[in-house]
């Protein structure tokens, strides 16, 4: 039975899911904050990285690199937060970046043509590279 104010989904995540499957570390690298991200970047990871990135806008960071190397899963949620972060520092004529290094992941951002919209390299040195 369901408890009070529980709907179906809520109680099914929690039996199902054991807890936040990604984890995402921040340092900087000259002008740019790098958010380095590990794990599945989907409907449990992406609000994660999102609490991130708002985190960093909010404390000044406008050139954000988003290290997908740790990165092998996602899906439209993790799409989402991407897309939201780029929204987010051009509104602010900042920048990002996004490394990529995990075929799957590439090959989904290339299927849904992000590779249009982001800026993707495969490393951090190649990134850095470029500025």
């Amino acid at each position: 039975m369901l408890g009070e104010g529980c709907d179906r989904i809520t109680w099914l995540w929690s039996d199902t899911v054991t807890g936040v499957q990604i984890v995402v570390h921040a340092h900087t690298e000259g002008d740019w904050t790098v958010l380095t991200v590990a794990g599945e970047l989907d409907v449990i990871g992406a609000p994660e990285l999102r609490q991130s990135v708002m985190e960093a806008v909010k404390q000044g960071q406008r050139r954000l690199i988003l290290d997908l190397s740790g990165v092998d899963f996602i899906d439209s949620f993790g799409i989402g937060v991407l897309v939201g972060a780029l929204k987010r520092v051009r509104l602010l004529d900042g920048d990002l970046m996004l490394i990529v290094s995990e075929t799957r992941v590439r090959r989904v951002l290339e299927v849904c043509d992000l590779d249009r919209v982001f800026t993707l390299h495969r490393s951090l040195a190649d990134a850095l590279a470029t500025v």
